[in-house]
């Protein structure tokens, strides 16, 4: 693999970040990934202003248009010669040494990874969800960041094994519906979809919000809240999306089927997805 790493593509196993580094020692960085299809980035707009809210809040210093960061993944792309890509676009705080800091961070580090995806199936995989008995932790700050501070998720991961058609689901410290491990989740019953609103503690999900956005545009009506897991008992159809695997219909939630996997406005949404990402919207 062939890693971008502040100006320099090289191969992975020489690439490095500074032992001094903030991202390395507390965990200060922040991560977009996201997917090109045929060499476009995809949601590439919602994806940089995600990344820019949240280095304005880490009060680290963007050395970076736009511009320069698309140029970086493609750059990627093709020293690792894809058309089509997983992509990891991370910035750390930069290396200012052994503690903490108050007045921000003006030498951030870029690393950008790119591997290949799988060609999706038709229709999707669906996957099982099982419900975490570790409990999503509180954002760190006002709201979750995409950040390198991953442990929770981590831990969650060794919780459900490593199984690839099953996907944790993690719920509040109270109790309430929250998120997967890599994946926003929803469901539909009737006309009306249904997710998780962010006063969970969940991520604002790049991909989360193009599908509230499709959905709206397809005629369903959405509700984002706080829901109790026996929601997902009664829901006619549930999913999971990431920016990765895109949509992916839930066959069963600890054991329980669900009523209609890749049900109709499943399959629906599904289709005006593919169809935004052939329009490079």
């Amino acid at each position: 693999m062939q890693v971008y790493v502040n100006g320099t593509i090289c191969p992975a196993e020489e690439a490095a970040v500074s032992v001094l580094d903030h991202g390395f020692l507390y965990g200060i960085g922040l991560f977009e990934t996201m997917r090109v299809y045929d060499r476009r980035l995809f949601l590439w707009d919602a994806h940089y202003a995600r990344l820019c809210s949240g280095l304005l809040a880490l009060r680290i210093t963007p050395a970076w248009t736009s511009e320069e960061l698309a140029d970086a993944v493609l750059q990627t792309v093709d020293a690792n010669e894809l058309q089509d890509a997983y992509v990891r676009l991370s910035v750390t705080a930069g290396p200012e040494g052994v503690g903490l800091v108050s007045d921000g961070y003006d030498r951030p580090s870029l690393f950008v990874f790119a591997k290949p995806v799988a060609p999706l199936a038709d229709p999707p995989r669906p996957k099982r969800l099982q419900t975490l008995k570790l409990p999503r932790q509180t954002a760190e700050g006002f709201r979750r960041f995409k950040s390198h501070n991953y442990l929770n998720n981590a831990l969650a991961k060794q919780e459900t094994g490593a199984s690839p058609d099953v996907e944790g689901l993690f719920l509040t410290h109270d109790g309430y519906l929250a998120e997967g491990i890599v994946s926003n989740l929803f469901w539909l019953q009737g006309d009306c979809l249904y997710t998780p609103s962010l006063d969970t503690g969940i991520l604002d999900g790049v991909t989360r919000q193009h599908v509230l956005t499709l959905a709206r545009q397809l005629g369903l009506s959405t509700a984002e809240g706080r829901f109790r897991p026996k929601a997902l008992q009664e829901a006619d159809e549930v999913f999971v999306t990431n920016s990765v695997q895109e949509i992916v219909p839930v066959l069963d939630i600890d054991g329980h089927a669900v009523r209609s996997t890749y049900g109709m406005h499943t399959q629906e949404l599904h289709r005006a997805y593919r169809s935004s990402i052939a329009a490079g919207k």
